[in-house]
């Protein structure tokens, strides 16, 4: 009996290792690292809205169907099937579907889908189908307004809108270089749309760009003989900015106003916000110098302004993020985000720019608002208050500010809040966590749990990966994160690979399970001998104010530094090759990739820098000015970061790479280095990716992994 069961012993142990012999490809990571080897995932999950109810997507036997689940069932049901959904769309005589569409819930029985371009709505009591409205086949920047009907969209630069089938509207008729509808500045300032509706659904607020007077730039598009230009509009730091102005349709009169934003012409207008009874807009102007915020309310109707509630003043810089956040069933009071007190906090006005309290303080972030609980008199918010590394689920009274946490420590969670409940969807992981989906009560409790994901690198042959605090020059802690070869010996020496981002709303070390393309070679690497090494430095996201502007008017020094504080830390372990070190990033990474390798003092010998920006005077206003001022103010800041004065440094050997048709950070940054390098006979490699805009995109990607792991293996 020992004997067997000794026996089974050995078999079974004999599995779990030969399980965990795989090693990663490259193949693995750039086409399975988002499907075959990502967390299990819940296909659609929608909360319904006053309901203890939500929805999801699952495949039976091959049909897609719409599943029915409850908080207090323990079961699920089918709501639907796809072949349900297309008989009744047949009963209609529409086009079937190959698959369930992303629905949107309007009440606890029916739910609205874009198939194509027309918007239905479905009765789930008796499975019958409305054809609501539809839109133009070539429609983009898709917004429905809030009787989930009205659609305004837009085409080329003109704005549209769809009252119904019969009715639709062409609101604008602009020429080149003017736009409506869309997102402006550069989708800087937390905006990402240009259409706002109204909540009575009557009127439509949306921005107009005028940009005829920024500089045309030009993209040269390969795939025809000869290649085509391709210009856009593209306003570099210093130079004439666009000029961006707010109108308001109004739907029934058909008549169109503008808010009376004044001048100068190129300041900033964000967190464009309606007042709940449709009255009034509010919207925070904020100067070119981005150090000088107002918040303005006007008067929807006529357009003119009623008052200025508040203003924010900075030495560095301002930055709302964020619309105005109403409380429940009140036209006078709102919460702000701002970081006036050097950290991200929301506080309590009233619509007269009266502050009734601060709600939130301390030395933490507040990262998102979540909602308010069924009496109004709490908040629910995610922050940072019990470690910059995780995220949690905190609930705030806004009389009080007594703040709780509801979610569980160890863990970073994202947060979905049931609409008219007190109840939320959390999804939540950690570094050996995959994904856990639970229900939570608004005291924290486990309602239900939706989802335990299986880990799907069990099979993998994966090093450690582990977390530690480095201090910078300054005493600053700084978060690191190292991943060691499988196989890792301490009496060995192993050459290092930093990844570097570096620059302003990012934040790479966290307590997460690895996850995506980056993740996954950062462990192919490692499989293949090297420690990858990864540290936030100073300017990177989420550590209060004081932390993010220590870079401000001299990008890529304090970083350096920080970066250069994670280099001697690891020179004090045995195991480090200190003689083979290397880096790799893209964008800012990019950036400061190349200012790594040339000024340390040739501390890395090889680095690949993808979309790089070289000298920030090639990049754009809205991003640049604020961290830089503009080239006329700090010509000195723009000197000392300009990495076309550091070209003779190199010795080691650099990659750069590039997409040809980069509307962010243009070709120009990497072409105008291999010129000075040319010039100075320093030997840069290069390698352009045709066509392809500040990422890599389809089949290339495989042979950009495939050329930055080989040229650590050739040189490192």
């Amino acid at each position: 009996m020992r004997k067997i069961t000794l026996l089974f012993i050995i078999l079974f142990v004999s599995l779990q290792i030969s399980a965990q012999e795989k090693l990663l490809t490259l193949e693995d990571v750039v086409f399975n690292s988002y499907s075959k080897l990502a967390p299990e995932r819940i296909n659609q999950l929608s909360p319904i809205p006053n309901t203890d109810k939500y929805s999801f997507v699952e495949k039976i036997d091959d049909e897609d169907f719409l599943m029915l689940g409850s908080v207090t069932e323990k079961e699920s049901k089918k709501l639907l099937g796809l072949n349900d959904l297309n008989v009744i769309l047949g009963k209609i005589n529409e086009e079937e579907l190959t698959r369930i569409s992303r629905i949107t819930w309007i009440d606890k029985n029916h739910f609205n889908f874009w198939s194509k371009q027309k918007l239905f709505r479905v009765n789930t009591e008796n499975l019958s189908i409305q054809f609501l409205n539809s839109i133009s086949e070539n429609a983009s920047n898709i917004r429905t307004a809030g009787d989930n009907k009205t659609t305004a969209f837009t085409i080329d630069n003109n704005l549209y809108l769809a009252v119904s089938e019969t009715d639709l509207r062409k609101l604008t008729d602009n020429g080149d270089g003017i736009i409506s509808g869309q997102s402006v500045h550069r989708n800087e300032f937390g905006i990402n749309k240009g259409i706002f509706f109204s909540p009575d659904s009557k009127l439509l607020a949306y921005y107009h760009k005028d940009e005829t007077m920024v500089t045309q730039y030009p993209l040269v598009e390969m795939g025809s003989t000869p290649a085509e230009l391709k210009n856009i509009r593209y306003p570099m730091a210093g130079q004439t900015s666009e000029y961006v102005k707010i109108a308001v349709y109004n739907i029934e009169t058909k008549n169109t106003v503008w808010l009376n934003t004044g001048e100068p012409a190129d300041q900033y207008l964000t967190a464009v916000t309606w007042s709940p009874d449709s009255k009034f807009i509010f919207v925070a102007h904020l100067n070119r110098d981005q150090d000088h915020l107002r918040l303005i309310k006007y008067n929807a109707l006529t357009g003119e302004k009623i008052k200025t509630l508040f203003e924010e003043k900075d030495d560095e810089f301002v930055e709302p993020e964020n619309p105005l956040i109403f409380l429940p069933e009140n036209n006078e009071k709102f919460l702000w985000f701002s970081e006036r007190d050097g950290w991200n906090h929301l506080y309590l006005y009233d619509v007269e720019g009266n502050m009734i309290n601060q709600v939130t303080k301390g030395k933490w972030v507040v990262l998102s608002f979540v909602g308010f609980d069924e009496t109004g008199k709490n908040i629910f918010i995610t922050a940072t208050k019990d470690s910059p590394l995780e995220t949690h689920l905190y609930k705030v009274s806004l009389q009080t500010s007594e703040i709780k946490r509801l979610t569980k420590p160890g863990y970073n969670h994202s947060i979905d809040k049931f609409d008219g409940k007190d109840l939320f969807v959390d999804t939540y992981q950690n570094m050996e966590t995959p994904r856990i989906i639970d229900v939570l009560s608004a005291d924290g409790e486990s309602k239900k749990n939706l989802l335990n994901s299986a880990n799907p690198l069990t099979e993998f042959k994966l090093g450690k990966t582990e977390i530690n605090t480095i201090k910078a020059d300054d005493g600053t802690d700084l978060y690191s994160r190292t991943i060691y070869p499988p196989d890792f010996d301490e009496s060995k020496k192993y050459p290092v690979i930093f990844y570097v981002y570096g620059g302003p709303h990012a934040q790479l070390i966290k307590n997460s399970f690895p996850y995506g393309r980056y993740d996954f070679w950062f462990h192919y690497m490692a499989q293949n001998g090297y420690i990858i090494f990864t540290l936030d430095n100073r300017g990177s996201a989420n550590r209060g104010l004081e932390f993010e502007q220590a870079t401000f008017g001299r990008l890529g020094t304090v970083e350096v530094q920080d970066q250069l504080a994670g280099l001697n830390y690891l020179k004090t372990k045995n195991y480090v090759d200190a003689e083979r070190v290397g880096v790799f990033g893209w964008s800012y990474g990019g950036f400061m990739t190349t200012s790594l390798m040339l000024r340390t003092a040739d501390a890395f010998k090889v680095g690949v820098g993808g979309g790089a920006v070289i000298d920030w005077k090639f990049y754009e206003i809205m991003y640049t000015e604020r961290y830089m001022d503009t080239p006329q103010k700090n010509p000195e800041g723009y000197e000392e970061s300009s990495l076309l004065n550091y070209v003779d440094n190199l010795n080691g050997k650099l990659l750069l790479v590039h997409g040809t048709s980069d509307p962010t950070v243009v070709w120009q940054n990497t072409l105008e280095f291999a010129k000075k390098a040319a010039n100075l006979n320093k030997p840069l490699d290069y390698f352009p990716y045709v066509g392809h805009g500040h990422g890599v995109g389809g089949k290339d990607v495989l042979h950009l992994y495939t050329k930055i792991s080989q040229y650590f293996f050739d040189n490192l």
